[in-house]
């Protein structure tokens, strides 16, 4: 079977920009909620059966007690923030696995998975469907890629390197030092995109850059400064790259058997009746019948 692991944060901030505000029967802002359920159902039809969806519960996770930069909800539309349980709670009654973070991120969660996922020799292929790019260092050949379902494209480890010019491992190295301004850390002074492609496609990793600028391979330019940089600010690359790496141990699932698409509990219809979405439960039914 094909495994298709979902980022519910991504979907969830996606369809809340792309989507006109609506409110359920008491009032509460369910717009992006009903566009995510009804962008899941769209896989089940057209085939998905495995499936899980990751969420950030809170924004914030393990990582702002490490770096105090680190993004936070600061600023995110409370309309947007109140929809996170809502579709957590909907999801799961529509018969989906959901992961909801608190300590972990959503990232850390659909790592763990697509990890577990890809042990199983049952497994055809893992699925992330997210294009961001922190989930870039799970890619493995085209056993475990990266599906940006809104473009309708994927990306395999070969599209990783041809992206940003390294493996997928190198991605939380290559991070650490060209920042990341959506998680909030700046990367270390003067390493631009290209500098980190050619050094990481060189040494894929922080330990392996030569001490001496003079021993850098010759097609990096400006090796000095970007050494003297570089080693002025070891510890905080450590740190940005700790900040970069996504968790492995994050407790998602048993056996792939138990992201297997079950029947709507009974209570979906009282969610769908809430949102004022008939249709949606008749898609759903209609899903599981030809299931």
């Amino acid at each position: 079977m094909d495994v298709h692991l979902i980022d519910g944060t991504y979907e969830l901030f996606r369809h809340f920009f792309a989507v006109p505000a609506a409110a359920d029967v008491n009032g509460q802002e369910i717009g992006a909620v009903r566009g995510v359920l009804t962008s899941v159902v769209s896989m089940i039809e057209r085939g998905a059966t495995h499936i899980g969806v990751a969420t950030d519960h809170v924004v914030e996770s393990f990582r702002n007690d490490l770096y105090a930069g680190y993004k936070t909800s600061e600023g995110v539309p409370p309309e947007l923030l109140s929809q996170f349980p809502v579709l957590e709670e909907a999801l799961e009654a529509m018969g989906v696995v959901v992961w909801p973070m608190v300590y972990f991120e959503a990232d850390d969660a659909l790592a763990s998975a697509a990890g577990k996922a890809a042990s199983d020799d049952r497994v055809k292929q893992v699925l992330i469907c997210t294009p961001d790019k922190d989930l870039s260092q799970c890619v493995v050949g085209t056993r475990v890629v990266q599906f940006d379902r809104r473009r309708d494209t994927v990306r395999d480890e070969a599209g990783v390197v041809a992206r940003f010019g390294v493996k997928p491992s190198s991605i939380p190295d290559f991070l650490a030092v060209v920042g990341d301004s959506a998680d909030g850390f700046p990367g270390v002074p003067g390493w631009g995109l290209k500098a980190a492609a050619l050094t990481f496609s060189q040494y894929p990793h922080l330990e392996g850059i030569p001490r001496d600028w003079r021993e850098w391979h010759p097609s990096i330019r400006k090796a000095r400064l970007l050494s003297e940089s570089l080693f002025n600010a070891w510890n905080d690359a450590l740190l940005f790259r700790t900040l970069a790496t996504l968790r492995l141990d994050v407790p998602v699932f048993d056996t792939v058997d138990d992201l297997r698409w079950k029947e709507p509990r009974a209570d979906f219809e009282e969610h769908c009746r809430r949102m004022k979405s008939p249709g949606l439960l008749t898609r759903v039914t209609a899903a599981n019948t030809n299931y």
